[in-house]
């Protein structure tokens, strides 16, 4: 899925979710950040101490199994919604598609990843999906 942090970083900046990070327990891995409604708990993948509490851009990544999507039809309501601390299921459009990555726009945007092949995919479709615990979160600077 990714080689390093920073290469992830560059290949889905453009899609960071805009928000607010809350303060952090010294040494926590997890980030607290609001968007869309929303409190996510993220595994920080770019270091404790690099998060200072206040508006920021987070790139949300999550990991799902091929099995845990559904294609949908026509255009659903978007819906995003946090299962236990640091796991999600939503509803949401595809905005961008490469390998075994998608992004889709659920109430935010995230980066959704599968080491299994994904089903056919294009930008503009609509899934349902639910990711395996813990979302990761990249802070960019």
């Amino acid at each position: 899925m990714e080689n390093s942090e920073q290469e992830f970083l560059t290949r889905y900046a453009e899609f960071a979710a805009s928000g607010t990070l809350h303060p952090q327990i010294e040494g926590s891995p997890l980030m607290e950040f609001a968007a869309a409604g929303r409190v996510l708990y993220l595994f920080d993948r770019t270091g404790p101490y690099r998060a200072h509490p206040g508006p920021a851009r987070v790139l949300v990544h999550g990991v799902v199994e091929a099995s845990a999507w559904e294609a949908l039809s026509g255009q659903p309501q978007q819906t995003f919604t946090m299962l236990g601390a640091s796991e999600a299921e939503g509803v949401g459009e595809i905005i961008h598609v490469s390998r075994r990555s998608c992004v889709v726009q659920a109430r935010l945007p995230i980066v959704l990843s599968s080491f299994e092949p994904l089903p056919t995919l294009q930008v503009g479709d609509w899934v349902k999906f639910r990711t395996l615990p813990p979302l990761h979160g990249f802070l960019l600077e």
